[in-house]
């Protein structure tokens, strides 16, 4: 990724949702030239991108021949998908371009993918850990962990704002990372929400978070805040379980846990998308976090 020829760095992102959009205008605010594609997007996707202020370009031919590094940013469900659709265009433009898959998926996951593309263009196995960065400043962000034989090659978008950590390992090292900082901290939530709900089932919703206040105030801290704002996501999150489940391969290392999480996700997701402000579920975890966010932000 030589810039000594004064051209700024083409930056492709594939996923134009919260995450790839603010990527987008981090790269865009570090100096580097930030592109998308809207084909196909919603209206929300759309203004997520102008708000962002990235430039667009629907054509997938012209869009794989003006990037230098494509990154894919989609739900995990979509990871395969993402990689069919760009395959043959990848292979009709020489191996030009780095293609850096950084979806939450398995190592399985991301090796299918590497090597699908095998022969059409470079490849880094990638983790996003942390949200999105937010707008007006380059010291603050997530950080991405990069794996395989070309994760150095990413480590030039530091200069354009990026937080980039090599990992000295196989494709598949970064995603084994990913989903196992993924497990825990999803994985809470998932618990979280699962014992609240019961507790509210059998009238103990006041007394269980008496309790964590006495005895687990760290634990209700982060369960306070995090779990409406878990909400939204959790229609993501279902396939991120089942990866998870994938990744550990078997009940006997705790696969079936996240099998179980990723049906609880769905109901969350269901529940979310009812009317008249969610369903049960979302009820009853909605009022367990408003009952304990000024013991949260005291704790």
């Amino acid at each position: 990724m030589d810039e000594s020829n004064h051209e700024p760095l083409t930056v492709g992102i594939i996923g134009a949702g919260e995450m790839g959009t603010a990527i987008g205008r981090r790269l865009r605010e570090g100096g580097a030239r930030a592109i998308t594609t809207l084909r196909g997007r919603s209206p929300a996707s759309m203004e997520r991108v102008r708000r962002a202020g990235l430039e667009t370009v629907d054509d997938d031919s012209n869009f794989v021949l003006e990037s230098d590094l494509i990154l894919s940013i989609v739900p995990p469900g979509q990871a395969v998908a993402v990689a069919e659709r760009y395959h043959q265009t990848l292979k009709g433009n020489s191996g030009k371009a780095i293609f850096v898959e950084c979806n939450a998926v398995s190592p399985a996951t991301v090796c299918q993918i590497a090597e699908l593309l095998a022969g059409d263009c470079r490849f880094i196995d990638a983790g996003i850990i942390g949200g999105p960065p937010p707008a007006g400043t380059l010291d603050r962000g997530p950080r991405f962990y990069a794996s395989g034989a070309d994760a150095v090659s990413l480590t030039g978008l530091r200069q354009h704002g990026l937080d980039i950590a090599v990992i000295d390992g196989p494709i598949g090292a970064a995603s084994a990372l990913k989903l196992s900082y993924a497990g825990l901290t999803k994985g809470l939530i998932a618990l979280a929400a699962a014992m609240i709900g019961g507790a509210t089932r059998a009238g103990l919703a006041d007394t269980l978070s008496a309790e964590l206040a006495r005895s687990q105030p760290a634990l209700l801290s982060m369960i306070g805040p995090r779990m409406p704002t878990m909400f939204p996501k959790a229609y993501r999150w279902v396939a991120e379980m089942e990866e998870i489940a994938a990744f550990l391969g078997d009940s006997e290392n705790g696969a079936t846990i996240y099998g179980g999480m990723a049906r609880l996700y769905e109901r969350v997701a269901a529940d979310w998308e009812k009317s008249g402000g969610g369903g049960r579920l979302i009820r009853d975890l909605e009022s367990f976090a408003a009952a304990v966010m000024p013991a949260s932000a005291s704790a």
